[in-house]
Order: structure tokens, then C-alpha cells, then sequence
């Protein structure tokens, strides 16, 4: 499989998470005395990734002091949001250092999701995707994107927030076709979502968007009920 890097959004305040962790980021966020976002990188290096960009935020020193430029055999690479971006914007400024020639990766800081990255890559590739999710039933009302799925595996309508009981939801951990950035309406300094500004407007420009369920451990530590719930899921 050809090589892949992989962008991480690491740059949020998470201020659902400050009553329990208050001075770190989010991916900073101790589970069993290591960073959460070591589980993450040491999950996706297993997968093949060997080339990371980190677009940090919020108390980002804590990020790079703690992991440098290389973290076992990757090298990781920073962006850093002067200003809270959002999910959107800290994307836009990570995909300047990717490199527009050849897919990525995109994860989110705060989640771990143990994806099969050669059958995600593989069933994007067959359906010509642009973006191509990967998918996880959820167990909570209207905490994730909710979205329509073809049997094929075409997702024709998203919207944050209306996930149901048993659906299939948004897990993210997404790969990303370089050309389904290329020609945005978004700019790199641009505070936009991710979930609620960048994605509708692909749907609505016509993108091929695709969807693939996983069974894979998923946890986001974003609330604290989930965050002590972690470190029985990553031992």
C-alpha cells in the first residue's frame, strides 16, 4: 500500500473535559500515567502511518515538549493555531504541510479508533471517494453526526449532533482524497468546522462521500464519564 501521513487535530480548548483534566490539552490527557495521544500514535504506526502532522492549539507546548519531532519510527510535524481555528481551520493550516499529491489520514486528537487503514484506503479507492468515513454504531443520542447511508456505502445527508441509539455514526478517522480540498471556498487562517461548514459543503458540491463500519475499540474522551472509562478500553 502506498505510503500514507496522517494530520491529527489537536487544538482544542475541550472544556468539557477541564473539570477533570484543566491544564492540558485534550490529547495531553493522562490514561494509565501516559498521554492518550501516545495510544493513538502507537495504533496508527502499527497501521502504517510514518508521517504525522499535529495541528495544535490550546496549550500546544505541552504537546511538542512532551514529543519533539519523532516519536519511535515517525516523524511528526506541527501547525500551530494562534487563534482557536476549529476543527475546520486547524485542517486547512495541517494540509499545507501534507503535501496536495496523494491521500491522507485525518484523526482527531481526542478520539481512538482502532480502523483496519488498508481496508478504509481500499474501499475508498474502489468508490473514487473523496472523503471516506469510517463508521461505528453509537450508543448515545445526538452526541455524534448523524448521517444517511447508501447499502453501497454512499452517505447522502450528515448533520452533527443527530446520531441515534444503534446507527451507524461518524467515528473520526477519515481518508481524505487531496483533491477534495483543491479549489476550496475555505482559506488556511479561516475559523470554520470541520463537521458543520467543510463537509456539508462537500456533500452539497457533490463530493463522493462514502462510509465503511468498523467493530474496532472506539473511545472519545471528550466527556469525563468517557475519559475514565478509557483506560479499561486501552489496556
Amino acid at each position: 500500500m502506498t505510503a500514507i501521513s496522517a494530520v491529527i487535530l489537536a487544538g482544542g480548548i475541550g472544556s468539557r473535559l477541564r473539570s477533570v483534566v484543566p491544564d492540558l490539552p485534550k490529547p495531553m490527557a493522562p490514561v494509565r500515567d501516559r498521554p492518550f495521544l501516545e495510544y493513538q500514535l502507537d495504533y496508527w504506526i502499527t497501521q502504517g502511518i510514518s508521517s504525522f502532522v499535529l495541528s495544535v492549539g490550546y496549550r500546544h507546548e505541552a504537546i511538542v515538549d512532551y514529543f519533539g519531532n519523532r516519536y519511535k519510527d515517525a516523524g511528526l510535524d506541527y501547525v500551530i493555531e494562534r487563534v482557536p481555528l476549529g476543527t475546520g481551520g486547524g485542517l486547512l493550516l495541517a494540509i499545507e504541510r501534507i503535501g496536495s499529491d496523494k491521500p491522507f489520514l485525518l484523526l482527531n486528537g481526542d478520539t481512538y479508533f482502532a480502523v483496519d487503514l488498508k481496508a478504509l484506503s481500499e474501499f475508498a479507492r474502489e468508490n473514487n471517494a473523496d472523503w471516506c468515513f469510517s463508521l461505528f454504531r453509537a450508543n448515545e443520542q445526538g452526541r455524534y453526526m448523524g448521517m444517511e447511508v447508501s447499502p453501497q456505502g454512499k452517505i447522502t445527508s450528515l448533520k452533527s449532533g443527530t446520531g441515534h441509539p444503534g446507527r451507524l455514526a461518524n467515528g473520526g478517522v477519515y481518508w481524505v482524497h487531496p483533491r477534495a480540498l483543491s479549489g476550496s471556498k475555505f482559506l488556511p487562517g479561516d475559523k470554520i468546522s470541520l463537521e458543520d461548514d467543510i463537509l456539508p459543503a462537500a456533500i452539497g458540491s457533490g463530493q463522493r462521500l462514502f462510509g465503511i463500519e468498523f467493530p474496532g475499540t472506539f473511545i472519545d474522551i471528550g466527556v469525563p464519564d468517557d475519559y475514565h472509562r478509557a483506560p479499561a478500553l486501552l489496556a
